[in-house]
């Protein structure tokens, strides 16, 4: 079962064709799948940079173009495009001077595994910093929503540095009676006000610069005509125009101030312990994963779960339960004391944080938590109740992605400690070595297998061209005990690795083909795309076993469309040939995915019995440019020259329709039409109107 990863669009200068060819082999045998284009001259270069590219490796030398040369013009149209440097042997001189020059790393030509350690680094960096880009352009726009969220917004808002006015909105402007913001711009907040309050004020100013978090403060504003007003100012820490200040939010005092006051509590409160709730908990994470990252304090998280709950449930009842849940609350709040923020963030789970606390210097407390609860006596209307906690531990600090990947780790912590009682902290090595050892991975594939637990999903394929017949992708999925989908690149792999791909794909043909039948019998004209790993292309007995299920099933052969990468075909095209030409006399219909990666992608294709070509998905991604556009559509006039139809993947928007439909595509498949679904639903007659 074949599965599309993201496609490296790599630039090679290299002036032998073979050595190449030998390096993106060198690629495709690493498991990253490639899309490659060779340079043979500056036009040719100058060309290729009209489209994007993830990386170049460059050989010691090249008649055609100098690797120098390559980095200018790199260099002149501001194009992030990692060089990677080959040298002739392992002189210092020459990796210096490839240094020197621009190149991101320069290594002896030859040093293959190093080579593709050295790419996979600066690939990670691209995307780091593409990331990043795309970040600083979502954070603009937020910026600009923000603004205008806060020009209109009904309550009074202001910025202050160092005590002064850097920004106030128009409802700040009216609150005191100013008609321009020119008027307040430099301007002291305490001048607004009233003298009496100035010494509290100053000293609340003064000790707030060192607190953290949001305070707030009753005084008297006084307003440009000298009138004074009761005001309740909300404080809390901001930047404005990327420079750290003090966000102001200034309600006039009402009578009803200690009702206000009361409701936000309550938002903020489970009402059945009168621990922090989960939404404001995560407020208190998102703060906290703030200050560990920008100001380097560390907190520590606890996924604190009872239990035995749903036997405690069943037991006491529910109001026995939240009798129970009550008692653990008030045992938690003596526990911790003032040092940490508790919430019960689920029906049986608790959480606390500890703030300047790392997971190992809280590990005792933890642990003398749980021989505290383990030994107590819950009494729960005249009965003792006696439970005990699994508790997960994940840290934040200055490596933390976010706050809820925090919150994950800890879950998954507290999830393994299958017999309860007990305490896990989360170990980024552990869950490493956890990983590279996918042994349970295996194990549910294997038990996916004999139980026939797979869920197919179908995605559907859509004729640009008036085809009235129903194409559906198959796509193949696995849940894990806990019911949550595993990714099918993590499973796939594993299997292949394993040795179990063969099986899959004969439990994924056996299944679309029952699946297949019962829908054609309603009616439907379907064809189902499933794919095949590069174990069964290599696999003898696949044509005649598939031949006796068609047969079994009384399924016309042309109803299945056998789908096969072109990276699988390029490293098995004997294979690949005899698997094509069978399939054709089977009367299957043949596709080919992930077009046009190859060098000379229709040297791969002259040899192989193919219907349908699939185009790699990244010819999509490229489609904003005028020249990706011609790329594409110079490739999909030589194919349909060649009475292929052609599949074009991952259509996410309408802007590409037009596009997609003028280059002649036969077919598109992608969320922006649908994404897989467990039905084959597609209203495919709604495309023909």
């Amino acid at each position: 079962m074949a599965i599309e990863k993201k496609t490296i669009r790599l630039l090679i200068l290299e002036d032998s064709q073979n050595e190449a060819e030998r390096l993106v082999s060198l690629f495709r045998n690493a498991g990253r799948a490639t899309r490659v284009h060779r340079l043979t001259s500056s036009d040719d270069l100058a060309n290729a940079l009209q489209q994007s590219w993830d990386l170049l490796i460059a050989a010691p030398t090249s008649e055609n173009l100098e690797p120098s040369e390559a980095i200018n013009a790199i260099r002149r149209q501001a194009k992030d495009i990692p060089l990677i440097q080959l040298t002739a042997d392992n002189d210092p001189d020459a990796i210096t001077e490839a240094l020197a020059l621009g190149a991101q790393d320069a290594l002896p030509q030859g040093e293959d595994e190093r080579l593709i350690l050295v790419a996979n680094r600066e690939l990670a960096n691209l995307e780091e910093r593409r990331g990043r880009r795309t970040a600083e352009i979502a954070l603009r726009e937020a910026e600009k929503r923000c603004q205008l969220l806060l020009d209109s917004s009904v309550d009074a808002i202001t910025y202050v540095h160092d005590g002064m006015h850097i920004y106030a909105n128009r409802a700040y402007l009216k609150l005191f009676d100013y008609e321009d913001a020119d008027e307040l711009e430099g301007m002291p907040m305490i001048d607004l006000i009233a003298s009496c309050d100035h010494a509290n004020f100053k000293d609340f100013l003064k000790n707030y610069q060192s607190a953290e978090g949001s305070a707030e403060l009753t005084c008297s504003g006084i307003k440009a005509n000298g009138q004074t007003f009761q005001a309740r100012m909300s404080f809390s820490p901001a930047t404005y125009d990327s420079e750290p200040c003090i966000q102001v939010v200034i309600r006039a005092e009402t009578g009803n101030a200690e009702l206000e006051e009361k409701l936000r509590e309550i938002s903020s409160q489970d009402l059945v312990t009168g621990l922090f709730n989960r939404s404001h908990f995560l407020e208190l994470m998102d703060a906290a994963a703030d200050r560990a990252v920008n100001a380097g304090q560390p907190a520590t998280l606890s996924y604190i779960r009872l239990d035995r709950y749903s036997n405690l449930l069943a037991e006491t009842g529910l109001a026995g339960i939240d009798l129970l849940l009550t008692d653990l609350a008030n045992l938690l709040r003596q526990h911790f004391g003032d040092e940490a923020q508790l919430a019960r963030f689920g029906d049986d789970v608790f959480a606390t944080l500890q703030p300047g606390k790392t997971p190992e210097q809280a590990e005792s407390e933890l642990k003398a938590l749980l021989k505290k609860v383990e030994g107590h006596m819950f009494d729960v209307s005249g009965r003792t109740v006696q439970t005990s906690l699994s508790i997960g531990v994940a840290g934040l600090n200055e490596k933390t992605p976010n706050a809820q990947e925090v919150v994950d780790r800890a879950h998954r912590c507290a999830d393994e400690l299958n017999d309860g009682n007990g305490l896990k902290l989360y170990n980024p090595a552990q869950e490493l070595a956890a990983a590279a050892n996918r042994g349970s991975i295996i194990a549910m594939v294997q038990q996916a297998l004999e139980n026939n637990s797979f869920r197919l999903l179908f995605q559907p394929i859509i004729s640009l061209r008036g085809d009235s017949s129903e194409h559906y992708e198959v796509l193949l999925r696995l849940l894990n005990p806990q019911g949550v989908e595993v990714p099918p690149g993590d499973f796939l792999e594993a299997a292949r690795e394993a040795g179990m791909a063969e099986k899959i794909d004969r439990w994924v043909i056996l299944n679309s083909i029952k699946l297949l039948a019962d829908h054609r019998s309603k009616g439907h004209n379907t064809v189902l795309f499933v794919h095949l790993s590069q174990a069964s292309v290599q696999d003898q007995t696949l044509l005649p076993w598939l031949s006796v299920a068609l047969k079994a099933a009384r399924l016309p052969s042309d109803a299945l469309a056998f789908q096969l990468s072109e990276p699988d075909a390029t490293t098995y095209l004997k294979q690949a040939k005899a698997l094509t030409q069978g399939l054709a006399e089977l009367h299957c219909k043949v596709a080919l995915s992930q077009f046009g990666c190859a060098l000379n992608p229709f040297n791969t294709l002259k040899h192989l019995s193919v219907d349908f070509v699939k185009v790699d998905g990244s010819f999509s991604q490229d489609l904003s440019n005028a020249e990706a556009q011609e790329a594409l559509k110079t490739l999909l006039s030589s194919l349909h020259a060649q009475a292929k139809l052609t599949i074009v993947p991952f259509v996410e928007s309408a802007s590409v329709l037009a596009t997609l439909w003028q280059a002649g595509v036969n077919y598109i498949q992608g969320y922006y039409l649908q994404g897989p679904s467990q039905s084959m639903d597609y209203d495919f007659a709604a495309g023909d109107e």
